[in-house]
């Protein structure tokens, strides 16, 4: 019975406590929201002027303006390169025959033929020059030599029966490699000019026509390395000139 009791008297010391505890927040519940707002206050001061925003998109393009008055007319420009040559113009009409000259005085007698014999004589020769300094200008590298003959390589593409044509004009003939010396030397030759095959002579005494051969066989080719071989005789090529030392 005493325990009873004692149950009892907690239970409802606890039950006054809840309610307490209960009463107590309803009541500051009540308070806090029995709170009212004041009357509206004054406006107060207008603030400092803030920083700068960051600068926005770029708008859309406004609608094209009124043109403008034309300006002053600019200072004259640097001249420009010349255009392309026109045609030729059609030939005019021949102008009018003018008065006759003077009679000239009368000639003394002269020997002209064998003045005439003399300039005809010193023309061939200029000519004979200028064709040989024309020949030797394409000549390319050094004159290989041997003790019977030495070698011109000449740098002009001819086909066989030009370039047999040619050096023959210069006093030799086409390079004939009839030894494998003569080979050798050759292929060094064309060789240090960078080339790979040049023509050469064939040893025969008549000069090919056209696409023919020569001598019964084919035209020839000497290759950088010293070997022969046939080629069409209208191939054009260089060539290799042979003279002899006497």
């Amino acid at each position: 019975m005493a325990g009873l009791q004692i149950l009892r008297k907690r239970l409802l010391l606890l039950f006054f406590l809840v309610l307490y505890a209960i009463s107590s927040g309803f009541s500051m519940d009540v308070c806090s929201n029995t709170i009212l707002p004041g009357s509206k206050g004054d406006p107060g001061e207008v603030g400092d002027a803030g920083d700068e925003g960051r600068l926005g998109k770029t708008g859309p393009p406004g609608q094209a303006g009124v043109p403008g008055e034309n300006g002053e007319k600019g200072d004259t420009g640097r001249t420009g390169k010349p255009g392309p040559a026109g045609e030729q113009g059609k030939t005019g009409d021949p102008g009018t025959a003018g008065d006759s000259g003077l009679k000239g005085k009368t000639g003394s007698t002269c020997d002209c033929g064998r003045y005439r014999k003399v300039v005809g004589q010193m023309d061939i020769n200029i000519n004979k020059l200028k064709n040989t300094i024309i020949f030797l200008k394409t000549v390319i590298l050094g004159v290989k030599e041997t003790e019977q003959k030495f070698y011109l390589l000449v740098k002009e593409e001819r086909k066989h029966s030009d370039a047999q044509l040619t050096c023959r004009l210069r006093g030799g003939t086409l390079a004939v490699a009839d030894s494998e010396n003569i080979s050798t030397l050759l292929g060094s030759y064309i060789s240090e000019a960078g080339l790979t095959h040049v023509l050469v002579g064939t040893g025969g005494e008549h000069e090919h026509v056209g696409n023919s051969t020569v001598s019964g066989g084919s035209c020839t080719h000497l290759a950088s390395n010293g070997a022969l071989s046939p080629t069409e005789c209208d191939a054009q090529k260089f060539y290799i000139c042979e003279f002899s030392r006497n």
